[in-house]
């Protein structure tokens, strides 16, 4: 893992020498990253849009014939979560619970009022996985425990430790609907406030995804999610490596 991680240190050191990049550039991959991301979120969730078809709703608002309102909102939302993340990095806000209910307002929007930005108040249980989420009443204690952890884990590499945030945050399930799209968000925040790129986790991996989480969540292990993260985050450094040529 340490081998890993000194790779994308370095990697990450070959990008920020060809800082500042041009701003053409840095618009055509941010509508690229928009555009991807969404997709790729929401289709982990079970959204049906096909990348054209998000592309379509969030550059032309066109309203894709046969696709519910909740899946164009879904495109709609998660995009505008990414621009208010990026505000959040620019205005160097505090990882905090407020910030956390903010994006999952913005990622519930319109589709469900009553639980948008608010921690569950009942249980739950993830099909399929090993792992129960804990009892609603000590959702509160738990995710502000997380947030001491993150600020205080300074010892660690931030790509790790961006990931290992994911990891409890899903584990914790804090939100009745919404926790794997805000946990994405939240793991990308941290990832560009550290000086990182953020990562794309593809649906075609969404199994993997889900069963390095459920493990973590059994085991108390992190690493096997650190480094699917850690590969992800190495593609994209040497995705922008060549585009700089």
């Amino acid at each position: 893992m340490k081998e890993k991680l000194d790779t994308i240190s370095l990697l990450k050191k070959k990008v920020d020498q060809q800082r500042p990049l041009s701003k053409e550039l840095v618009r055509s991959l941010k509508e690229d990253f928009l555009i991807k991301s969404t997709y790729h979120s929401n289709a982990i969730e079970g959204n049906t849009l096909t990348v054209y078809e998000t592309k379509a709703v969030l550059e032309d608002g066109i309203t894709i014939a046969g696709k519910s309102m909740r899946e164009h909102l879904e495109a709609i939302n998660h995009k505008e979560a990414i621009l208010v993340a990026e505000e959040i990095v620019q205005q160097d806000q505090p990882l905090s619970e407020i910030v956390i209910k903010e994006l999952h307002g913005i990622v519930l929007h319109s589709i469900d009022r009553a639980n948008a930005g608010k921690y569950r108040e009942q249980n739950v249980i993830i099909s399929g996985a090993s792992h129960t989420p804990p009892d609603a009443v000590v959702v509160p204690q738990l995710m502000t425990d997380s947030i001491e952890w993150y600020n205080a884990a300074t010892n660690l590499h931030p790509v790790e430790r961006a990931a290992i945030l994911h990891s409890k945050f899903v584990n914790i399930h804090p939100f009745t609907d919404g926790n794997g799209r805000t946990a994405r968000l939240l793991l990308n925040l941290e990832l560009v406030r550290s000086g990182y790129l953020p990562v794309i986790i593809e649906t075609g991996r969404r199994f993997e995804y889900y069963e390095l989480l459920d493990r973590a969540a059994v085991t108390g292990d992190y690493e096997g999610f650190v480094e699917f993260v850690v590969d992800y985050e190495e593609m994209e450094l040497e995705r922008y490596l060549e585009f700089l040529g």
